[in-house]
């Protein structure tokens, strides 16, 4: 699955579109390497986030095309 999609798919951002635009100015690190909005995702992938002064860090645990607000929660587990 695409970066993008997973990050909106997951509910780590809100907008496919504001996903696109993070990766784009460089926000977003899948493995400790910048990753485009294209970069497929994996299970076991570590992805960093910077969200102004904060940085979150995520591994994947799964990767579904579509879940339920209340699963996203497992698609994922906080480092």
């Amino acid at each position: 699955m695409r970066l993008d999609k997973f990050l909106k798919v997951s509910r780590l951002i809100k907008r496919r579109t504001v996903a696109n635009e993070a990766c784009d100015a460089g926000r977003v690190l899948v493995n400790g390497k910048v990753a485009k909005a294209s970069t497929i995702v994996r299970v076991g992938d570590i992805i960093e986030i910077g969200f102004g002064s904060k940085t979150v860090k995520v591994e994947v645990l799964e990767v579904l095309e579509t879940v339920k607000k209340d699963e996203a929660k497992e698609m994922i587990k906080y480092l």
